[in-house]
């Protein structure tokens, strides 16, 4: 078996605590970093000062939903290559296109399992290569 080192470094965004504990002890046990942010603007300020390579992104939040925080993070140079995979506990084709609309790369149906979770996280983060 194959050990990442240093794992990625994910940020996960979602108003609700049990979302964000759930979706922390997941990524941790398959090895990776994680930030947790409650809304879209602490989310805005744990992207500049952690830079994550990939975000989890809730839709409906308070004072900032998802669309927009997605959108401020890929209007910023230094962000716009990170992936962002919106949450949702509706799964409508009209959220997915909207989301693809203002730059995420997927979407994710809440409540997600561990498995899910961590192929979007294999899936989505950067290659890094190896000395």
């Amino acid at each position: 078996m194959e050990v990442a080192t240093g794992g990625t470094r994910v940020l996960v965004i979602d108003d609700s605590n049990t979302i964000r504990r759930s979706a922390e002890i997941f990524l941790r046990q398959g090895g990776h970093e994680v930030v947790l942010a409650e809304d879209g603007f602490d989310a805005l300020g744990k992207v500049s000062d952690h830079a994550p390579d990939l975000i989890f992104c809730d839709i409906l939040m308070p004072r900032l939903d998802g669309y927009q925080t997605c959108a401020i993070i890929k209007r910023n140079p230094r962000f716009s290559h990170v992936p962002v995979i919106m949450l949702s506990s509706k799964d409508g084709l009209f959220d997915k296109a909207r989301g693809r609309m203002v730059g995420s790369q997927d979407y994710l149906t809440k409540p997600f399992t561990k498995e899910q979770l961590l192929k979007a996280v294999e899936q989505f983060r950067p290659v890094r290569q190896t000395a």
